[in-house]
């Protein structure tokens, strides 16, 4: 900065001695051309070229001293009012000087310097100064605050990238495994789907069978009514036989002693034919006949007498077989009612099982459906998660990036110094 000053100084010093050495020269030029002029005259070596050359040499010689004699007073004139110029351009020099030692260490990258402002021209320069050097305090300092915030930043995401990316992979594998157990379990509800179609299908089929079981039964029911109602007749039609065969019986009763009696009277005829004699012997013939014919109808009536006596004995056993029978048959028609109950109890919980069967059945298609529907957006989950931790690998090679920027960005003004607080 000396060196400058000095260069100023001296430079103001010389600028006025070189105007007056050159109008000196040219007094000096024009007084030796007139001279040399002169001397050619003398030598009578110049015609009419000698005599005007000369006076205009002559001419420009005076006109030289004049043009000296004006740049002398000129100078002088300037000598005299630059005198408080001088002081005027010192002071402004020094201000210039001091502004520019100041802005020295500014432009090694110092900010912390401030350009003292003062009441001369340099003032606005100083405060123009000043407020470039706060701005530029404001830009380094928030380029440090925000390369350190940017940094901090992007550490802190890259390990939130990072975490998600190792989230988006694991949430990956996870919609993958559960889009493999959706699809299992489709093929399962399918499975089910079919097999609930299958017991449906027996299940109607059950209640086909039990309808037509209980349709059995009521027609069973309804033979054995009719077995009860015959046996019931059969047994009447009996009792009237044993009733008739007890009649035929008093009847043999009758006639056997009727025979008894013709016997007996065939006897005392017989008698009566031999008492007789030869008139009697007609009679005693006939007497015989009589006698052969009560003791055929008494053979008969002790054949028929056995033969009513088996068919009551027979009767009787019938009828207790009938009412055997008949208790057999109530009891039967009893269970049978009974089966017939059973059965429409059958037919409807096998129609109730049937009905529930088609709902799980139904149930089952429509979840199945909806499982299709969930294995498929459980794919698409599965690309966009892919696609995510594509983006989120894309996003940490971006903060990575810029992490790098930021701290070149903090690099390039780390020359700077700057006050305590920025």
């Amino acid at each position: 900065m000396l060196n400058s000053r000095n260069r100023i100084t001296a430079a103001e010093g010389n600028s006025g001695n070189t105007f007056r050495i050159a109008a000196l020269a040219c007094s000096g030029i024009a007084a030796a051309l007139a001279l040399f002029c002169l001397f050619q005259i003398y030598l009578g070596d110049g015609g009419m070229l000698g005599t005007i050359l000369p006076a205009m040499i002559v001419c420009a010689a005076l006109a030289g001293f004049l043009w000296y004699k004006f740049v002398d007073a000129q100078y002088s004139k300037i000598q005299h009012v630059s005198t408080e110029a001088e002081f005027r351009a010192k002071r402004d020099q020094d201000a210039i000087l001091r502004l520019m030692d100041e802005l020295a260490e500014f432009s090694n990258g110092d900010l912390t310097v401030e350009a003292q402002v003062t009441e001369d021209f340099t003032g606005a320069i100083a405060d123009s100064v000043n407020y470039a050097i706060e701005s530029m305090r404001e830009l380094v300092g928030t380029i440090n605050r925000t390369s350190t915030q940017v940094s901090n930043a992007s550490n802190s995401t890259r390990l939130i990238a990072e975490q998600m990316q190792s989230s988006s992979t694991e949430q990956a594998q996870k919609i993958h495994t559960i889009t493999k157990i959706i699809g299992d379990m489709v093929r399962s509800l399918d499975r089910v789907a079919t097999s609930t179609s299958d017991s449906a299908e027996i299940a109607h089929n059950s209640v086909r069978i039990a309808r037509e079981g209980a349709q059995q039964v009521r027609n069973t029911i309804n033979g054995m009514n009719n077995i009860r109602g015959n046996i019931q007749e059969t047994r009447t039609l009996i009792k009237r036989l044993g009733e008739s065969s007890q009649e035929i019986g008093n009847i043999v009763e009758i006639i056997k002693s009727i025979a008894d009696q013709t016997n007996i009277l065939a006897l005392n005829a017989a008698i009566q034919a031999n008492s007789a004699g030869e008139a009697g012997r007609g009679f005693a013939v006939v007497a015989d006949e009589v006698q052969r014919l009560a003791e055929r109808s008494s053979n008969a009536t002790k054949r028929i007498e056995g033969l009513v006596k088996t068919i009551q004995n027979d009767t009787n056993a019938a009828v207790a077989s009938m009412e055997r029978s008949t208790k057999e048959v109530v009891e039967g028609a009893n269970i049978a009612e009974e089966a017939g109950t059973a059965l429409s109890k059958i037919e409807d919980v096998s129609t109730s099982l049937a009905s529930l069967i088609e709902k799980v059945s139904d149930s089952t298609r429509k979840v199945s459906t909806m499982a299709e529907g969930i294995a498929s957006d459980m794919a698409q989950i599965n690309q966009m998660a892919i696609t995510t931790t594509e983006n989120v690998v894309k996003t940490s090679d971006s903060i990575e990036n810029l992490s790098l920027l930021s701290q070149e960005l903090k690099n390039s003004v780390s020359g700077f110094k700057l006050p305590v607080g920025y």
